[in-house]
Order: structure tokens, then sequence, then C-alpha cells
């Protein structure tokens, strides 16, 4: 195999690295949008930014890659919590919010 394959591949292989992260970025952001609408309280920035990344096993027992990220919300339009969503490979295993005061 020559260099210029290999080099090939390894750029293919990062190509698809990025845009399954940015895909799964979009995923985290639509779910703390949802989770926000829902809990009628508002997401700060409308973004998340990545938190963590390992790799962890599905419920069955599948290695997928672990995605954490975090966003902050507020409940009463002058203050900033914490948001956590788990992603594992493109699905949402977890979302926590920060305890807050529903009004």
């Amino acid at each position: 195999m020559s260099w210029d394959a290999v080099a090939l591949v390894v750029l293919v292989a990062a190509a698809f690295a990025w845009i399954d992260s940015l895909r799964a970025r979009e995923r985290a952001v639509a779910a703390g949008r949802d989770a926000c609408r829902r809990y009628n309280i508002q997401l700060l920035d409308d973004t998340v930014s990545i938190a963590g990344l390992s790799l962890a096993r599905d419920e069955d027992g599948r290695l997928r890659l672990r995605r954490e990220y975090r966003f902050e919300f507020s409940d009463t339009g002058d203050n900033r919590r914490h948001g956590t969503i788990i992603m594992l490979g493109s699905a949402i295993a977890d979302l926590e919010l920060e305890p807050y005061v529903l009004r």
C-alpha cells in the first residue's frame, strides 16, 4: 500500500468522523431545544458544547462513541443554569437539567 493510499484512507476517515460529530451535535441541540420548550424555559445561546468523548456500551452491549454535551438554560430570564446531554452513538441516552423552581 502506497503512502498516497494511506493518506487517502486517513483523510476519508477524518471526514467521516467530522460529519458524524456534526450530526450528533445537531441532535443534541435539538434535544436541548425540545427539553427547554417542554419545561417552558429558555435555551441560552441556542447551542451545546462538547464536554467529553469516550467509548461506552449501549443497552445491547455494543461499543458506541459516548459524547457528553453541556448547555445553559434560564428559568427566570436573568440567570444561567446548566444542563447535560449524553449521547451513545447517534441516540440520546440521557438529558439532565440542573434543578430549578417551576413557575
